[in-house]
């Protein structure tokens, strides 16, 4: 029986956001400060009601297109013209090398065949037990409740789920060094960058970046220990058929190199995302108790139908609707980067070659010509009847066109499981006093973890 859809009247509700200046902010502040630790932060107000941007980048031409058909044109309609940046390929190969993420044309059609299948809806379908297990497992451990870091508990959870899911198990992808690694990894991306725009070799010359540079190091040679055990036999999972199938596609050396990209790609991306809408779900709802109780009381009638099953997030309406929303505050990742092929034009802006048009989901989905009171936490802006006539391309929480996230179905389909399950079981409250904020330039995470009062329900 199909579930209909209850919009929820609340009081109207805005999360933070970065403070906003009149005018455009210098090219150089980039380059220092918060604005080079964080991507969302230091955009004007000129930048959420306007249609195109250009800046010049030490010397880079780069367009921000805002309009969803220009977006669309970027994506969809001539995505050949519009590859990875070469810069962003540089930042991105001490870590994820050639991988799905980071390649392009005939290694990224062939990567892409390769690992699709593990993510069809019947493949995601096997894998509601893994999310159920990852969810109760970190619960587990809560105790009575207490102040508790929610941001590490959704990544320690996400992690799990990914090692159970892709890589059978393997404990040497949730240890806690393994998850401190992880994050000095991401961390390490903001030294990285400006050493890219100002032409400097890729070296660590802070302790931010040096224990980038470990944790790229520890990634890379454990994937590449896990990638050895699948070759010399004995596993069925994700990794070991993706290391079948590139054995039989590409050269020795090279499919041996691809599977230790791609298995840092799944790995990273499969986790990080995902991990992050948990945890700004988790703080949007903290902050609404109202929202989050309706929550919980539809998570409790749709697991007493069963926990572990496909049709969970079918009975979830509300709940997929927060998720929605949640992605569009806090878009897993803020940003979306290609670099023109050939000369073309984005409405009237010609783009030359080698130009870099960069799209910002975080300004998109906060536009004040494309949504109703932007800033503001709405679920019910997701209900049918308010989505009638939306443009596909104004709401990219997992990109579009035919690179959209191969891993979107399942990504959701964990997140909601996790947040039935923790719903039904526990309340969630902010810490007094405790500012909560965006940080991140890959990501957005909650700036120091997300400390949040948690306590059973009755």
């Amino acid at each position: 029986m199909a579930t209909v859809e209850k919009p929820l009247a609340a009081a109207r509700y805005v999360p933070p956001h970065p403070p906003r200046g009149e005018g455009p902010v210098p090219v150089w502040r980039g380059l220092i400060g918060e604005r080079a630790r964080t991507a969302v932060y230091g955009w004007s107000e000129r930048a959420f009601e306007t249609w195109h941007m250009e800046r010049n980048v030490l010397g880079i031409r780069v367009h921000i297109p805002l309009h969803p058909d220009a977006v669309q044109h970027v994506l969809l309609d001539n995505a050949a013209n519009y590859v990875k940046p070469d810069m962003v390929k540089k930042i991105l190969a001490p870590t994820i090398g050639r991988g799905l993420l980071s390649s392009d044309g005939a290694d990224w059609r062939e990567q892409r065949r390769i690992v699709a299948a593990r993510f069809a809806p019947a493949a995601v379908d096997t894998l509601f037990p893994a999310f159920v297990g990852a969810a109760r497992g970190t619960a587990a451990h809560w105790g009575r409740g207490g102040t508790i870091d929610m941001a590490e508990q959704a990544t320690a959870t996400t992690m799990r789920v990914i090692s159970d899911s892709l890589f059978a198990g393997d404990a040497r992808l949730t240890s806690k060094a393994a998850i401190d690694h992880i994050a000095a990894a991401i961390d390490g991306v903001a030294e990285a960058r400006v050493q890219v725009l100002l032409g400097l070799p890729l070296f660590p010359m802070t302790p931010k970046g040096r224990r980038g540079r470990r944790g790229q190091i520890y990634l890379r040679k454990t994937l590449a220990a896990v990638v050895e055990d699948r070759r010399r036999g004995g596993y069925d999972d994700f990794l070991s058929r993706m290391i079948e199938a590139l054995d039989a596609q590409f050269p020795p050396e090279e499919a041996r190199a691809l599977a230790v990209d791609n298995a840092a790609t799944f790995y990273l991306a499969g986790h990080e995302t995902t991990a992050n809408a948990l945890a700004w779900a988790l703080f949007l709802l903290s902050e609404q108790p109202d929202l989050q109780q309706a929550a919980a009381a539809e998570a409790r009638e749709a697991l007493a139908t069963g926990e572990g099953d496909p049709g969970l997030p079918g009975r979830l309406p509300l709940l997929r609707r927060i998720l929605d929303e949640t992605l569009r505050l806090y878009p897993s990742a803020p940003r979306i980067d290609r670099q023109a092929v050939a000369a073309d034009r984005l409405g009237e802006h010609d783009v030359r070659p080698g130009d870099i048009v960069s799209l910002w989901p975080w300004l998109i989905h906060r536009h004040r010509l494309l949504w109703e009171d932007p800033d503001a936490f709405d679920a019910d802006r997701w209900t049918e009847a308010r989505s009638a006539g939306r443009h596909r391309f104004q709401y990219l929480p997992f990109g579009g066109g035919p690179r959209v996230c191969v891993g979107m179905r399942m990504a959701v389909s964990e997140a909601l499981t996790v947040l039935s399950h923790w719903l039904t079981a526990w309340r969630f409250a902010p810490v007094p006093g405790r500012e909560v904020r965006a940080s991140g330039l890959v990501t957005l995470r909650p700036a120091g973890g997300l400390p949040l009062r948690v306590t059973p329900r009755d």
